[in-house]
């Protein structure tokens, strides 16, 4: 009992921080996020599929959360991996019509859920909370715009180069002195530039023999920033 009340407390404090409702006071942020409720997820476990009712909004406590689309060819087209402290399935507090991607459990995670009548009973009392939402999911929507697009239209290593990149900036995995690592597996890699892993292994696997990169323990480091760029960048 004592560990829920922790959880939701935490749950709160994040639903509170989310970007949605920056520039409300500490009572509006409060009064909206006080009907949180917690939700536990197995690794493999669905939160939701591609197709069924969007009501309602989530906040990621613990766990990390695959956010993808099936492919062309019946593969998984990986559109985003969520991390403790992000915010998704908010496309449904505008709508509430049908998922569009499926999210499902990369590992246990613990879920802060908000149900969409709520939040759009607190943006009819605050309306000036919605140019933020509408902010975000353009935000998200550019992002998946650019990832169609990619796979569309660059060779494999153009993509690997720029999803690389992305999860560097989005996840600020370098330090200051340090190289930037990327701790996503070739698998997710693969998945999110439309490829295969073994097509990913061999690119990544030539970088490393030219110095660009360097394979280690399941992580990748990135030792020539600027040659990454090149890549992803072709003329």
């Amino acid at each position: 009992m004592e560990q829920q009340e922790t959880e939701l407390k935490g749950a709160r404090q994040l639903l509170g921080n989310c970007v949605l409702f920056a520039g409300l006071s500490a009572d509006e942020r409060a009064a909206v996020v006080a009907r949180a409720r917690i939700r536990t997820v197995d690794a493999g476990e669905i939160v939701f599929a591609i197709g069924s009712p969007g009501d309602q909004m989530m906040a990621l406590l613990r766990g990390t959360i695959r956010i993808s689309v099936p492919s062309s060819d019946g593969k998984e087209l990986l559109l985003a991996i969520i991390r403790p402290g992000e915010v998704f399935g908010e496309l449904a507090v505008l709508d509430g019509k049908e998922r569009s991607a499926d999210a499902i459990g990369e590992s246990p995670c613990t879920l802060a859920i908000l149900d969409r009548k709520d939040i759009l009973s607190f943006f009819e009392r605050h309306p000036s909370a919605w140019p933020k939402l509408v902010s975000v999911l353009c935000q998200r929507l550019r992002h998946t715009d650019q990832a169609f697009a990619e796979v569309a239209l660059l060779e494999l290593p153009a993509r690997l180069a720029k999803s690389m990149l992305r999860l560097v900036e989005l996840h600020n995995t370098s330090t200051p002195g340090k190289k930037p690592v990327i701790r996503f597996s070739q698998r997710e890699l693969a998945n999110m530039v439309g490829g295969t892993r073994e097509s990913v292994n061999r690119c990544l696997r030539n970088w490393q023999r030219n110095g660009i990169v360097q394979i280690v323990e399941g992580s990748i480091i990135i030792t020539n920033r600027s040659a990454l760029e090149d890549m992803a960048e072709p003329t």
